[in-house]
């Protein structure tokens, strides 16, 4: 979530980060934060209006570690359904970079909706990175 917190940023994209206080950065790791990356502690007000939503995978050590309750807590104040998905922008982009713990991030059926794009993401996801990284490196552009 921070490489593309600061990727998207520098590219001008508003990045909402949302989720438990325990799994955010704080106040004073976000100052340095390009500018445009803000922090939400209510995943309805993260998702007003958003063009794309990136759900993460929740990992395990996460809650072995006590940084969230339990997966069920989870689930109910940050994952994604549908109720949570209609307050984004109509024609929203739903990533996920897989694999998907399917009722705790996100909503089985959510992810059959045409708007979630996790198996294409999932899919195109190494030649995207390959080619990144090619004009990062200094390939022709």
């Amino acid at each position: 979530a921070r490489s593309d917190a600061w990727g998207l940023a520098k590219l001008g994209a508003e990045v909402r980060l949302a989720g438990p206080p325990t799994l955010l950065p704080d106040a004073a790791e976000l100052q340095g934060f390009p500018p445009g990356v803000k922090r939400f502690t209510h995943l309805e007000e993260a998702l007003a209006g958003a063009d794309v939503v990136i759900a993460l995978r929740l990992q395990r050590e996460r809650q072995e570690a006590g940084l969230i309750p339990s997966l069920a807590e989870y689930a109910r104040w940050w994952g994604i359904n549908r109720r949570r998905l209609a307050l984004a922008a109509p024609d929203v982009v739903l990533l996920h970079p897989g694999p998907v713990n399917r009722g705790v991030e996100v909503d089985s059926d959510v992810l059959e909706r045409p708007e979630a794009v996790v198996l294409d993401q999932v899919e195109n996801g190494v030649a995207v990175r390959m080619a990144v990284l090619y004009l990062v490196l200094g390939g022709a552009g």
